[in-house]
């Protein structure tokens, strides 16, 4: 056998080594956390990701993944890890102990991971503890086991019995035994059954002010439009929460501080003891980019924001009220738009005739008409503090977002899709269009550069929600692009300068391609 061969298989017998032990060690201490109820340190550190992500990683994650943003940044975070495990192991075997540090180093960071979330607590220390013990155990073990190599620098420790065979074996050994115990580790124990059966067995209170009923002329009934109603399966997530988190409404609480005559707290059967109402209400992401589906209209239930601000007294200074999750994160709206009665903002327990969904903020959430998500719609919500935008700032806001987050007046077409083939002759065009909290008042469309042409609307219970629409086009053999644009019901008309998503929105015209045969 050649020298180059030799050399070969000994380093890869020593990044398998180093991929074995990280897969146990990561597992060992999933199964841990799992069990216990510790912070996993894997989406410790996925979560701690997305804390320090900057806003254009963030927005490029959510362009190539979308909602699937989350398990991608997962797979990532695997990925990576089982890289480091294959570099230390090479390492470990010609630097000694460069390898062991380098695992060393990671239950630092998975460590610190742990510690520095929301609700941490001291055991959480113990998952990351584990990984590094068990990793830096199997790999001592596998490397004692490996077949040694010439200028091997640990050949001295190697087993002079030790086989490739053997050695696979106890390599693949360690990662089943790993995998296994992340697989059951990762499974979602008893607190996320007892939360789904509480959501199963709640009732929704009975609205007080009943939303209006939706006109039968809202939805146009074309096939591949979205429907004016986003179905709860279809609505779309975005958040920062890597693992949903268990809200029981037993255990539920509120505060509201701050800037207040009188702070005060609820629990869940004080607040479905208020008064509740119901609307219609589109929300959108900020990162949705022009033509983009992180959007969605549904029917909250829920309790006005401003009768809890009225019950505790908002002081003259203050102009803000900053909302916050269960897992710390937090968004920052103005006071204006929780205290106007012309704007439904409210506390939603129920969304289209069911609980919140827990991935959308069971059990309870904020939901403000005609603002993005992440200035107004806090999920798994606790606490709102009332303070000024002077005196605080909010999850991204901290992170390059503008303060205020008006949604901006937008179209898209969803009939045809871009890139279709259709028949010549008359083709449906269709889409939505929306500015919440203001209303649409026309839509347009044009085909190749030429004339816009006006489209039909559909009917709406109110500005809130979006708005779908219409037109019929004589469409001629060849390829065509069409273009759409909204016109507010404040006569404002859809900006066609394109600016990405950050750090108030996007903005531009809708376009696609169309072949027509």
């Amino acid at each position: 056998m050649t020298a180059a061969r030799t050399g070969s298989r000994g380093r890869g017998a020593a990044a398998l080594s180093g991929v074995a032990a990280t897969v146990f060690g990561v597992g060992v201490a999933e199964l841990a956390a799992g069990l216990f109820g510790w912070a996993s340190p894997v989406l410790a550190v996925g979560a701690l990701g997305i804390d320090l992500a900057p806003p254009w990683a963030k927005n490029t994650a959510i362009a190539w993944f979308g909602t699937g943003d989350k398990p991608a940044l997962v797979i990532g975070v695997a990925l990576v890890l089982l890289g480091i495990g294959a570099l230390a192991g090479l390492l470990e075997v010609r630097r000694p102990p460069l390898g062991s540090l380098i695992f060393a180093a990671e239950g630092v960071l998975a460590l610190a991971a742990a510690l520095t979330r929301a609700g941490a607590s001291p055991f959480d220390a113990i998952p990351p503890i584990l990984a590094v013990g068990g990793s830096l155990l199997a790999l001592r073990m596998l490397l004692a086991r490996r077949p040694s190599a010439e200028h091997d620098p640990l050949a001295a420790s190697v087993d002079p019995g030790a086989s490739r065979r053997t050695f696979l074996a106890f390599s693949l050994g360690a990662i089943a035994i790993g995998a296994v115990g992340a697989a059951v580790g990762g499974m979602r124990q008893q607190a996320t059954r007892a939360v789904q059966a509480a959501r199963e067995a709640l009732r929704l209170p009975t609205a007080t002010a009943p939303a209006p009923s939706i006109p039968t002329g809202a939805d146009l009934g074309i096939d591949g439009l979205a429907p004016y109603v986003t179905p709860n399966a279809d609505f779309y997530r975005i958040d920062t929460a890597l693992v949903v988190p268990d809200v029981d409404p037993g255990d539920w609480r509120l505060e509201v501080d701050g800037l207040v005559d009188e702070p005060f707290s609820l629990d869940w059967d004080e607040l479905t003891a208020l008064p509740f109402a119901e609307q219609v209400t589109t929300i959108a992401c900020v990162s949705n980019e022009v033509g983009g589906d992180l959007i969605g209209n549904a029917v909250w239930l829920g309790v006005p924001v401003r009768l809890l601000l009225e019950r505790a007294g908002v002081q003259g200074d203050a102009d803000m009220v900053l909302s916050q999750s269960i897992d710390g994160f937090t968004a920052s709206t103005p006071l204006s738009a929780l205290t106007d009665p012309e704007r439904a903002a409210i506390l939603a327990v129920g969304m289209n005739g069911e609980p919140l969904p827990a991935e959308h903020g069971f059990p309870v959430r904020m939901i403000v008409p005609g603002l993005y998500g992440y200035v107004s719609a806090t999920k798994w919500l606790t606490r709102l503090h009332v303070t000024r935008f002077a005196d605080a700032t909010a999850y991204w806001t901290d992170r390059g977002w503008s303060a205020e987050g008006p949604v901006k007046l937008s179209s898209r077409i969803d009939v045809p899709r871009s890139g279709a083939s259709v028949d010549a002759g008359e083709v449906v065009v269709a889409g939505v269009a929306w500015h919440p909290h203001t209303g649409i008042s026309g839509v347009e469309v044009r085909v190749d550069g030429g004339a816009w042409q006006a489209a039909e609307l559909a009917d709406v219970v109110s500005e809130d929600t979006w708005r779908q629409w219409r037109w019929r086009w004589s469409a001629d053999s060849g390829d065509h692009e069409l273009e759409v644009r909204a016109t507010g019901a404040d006569g404002e008309r859809q900006s066609a300068q394109s600016l990405p998503p950050a750090p108030d929105g996007a903005t531009g015209l809708h376009r696609i391609r169309v072949d027509v045969r």
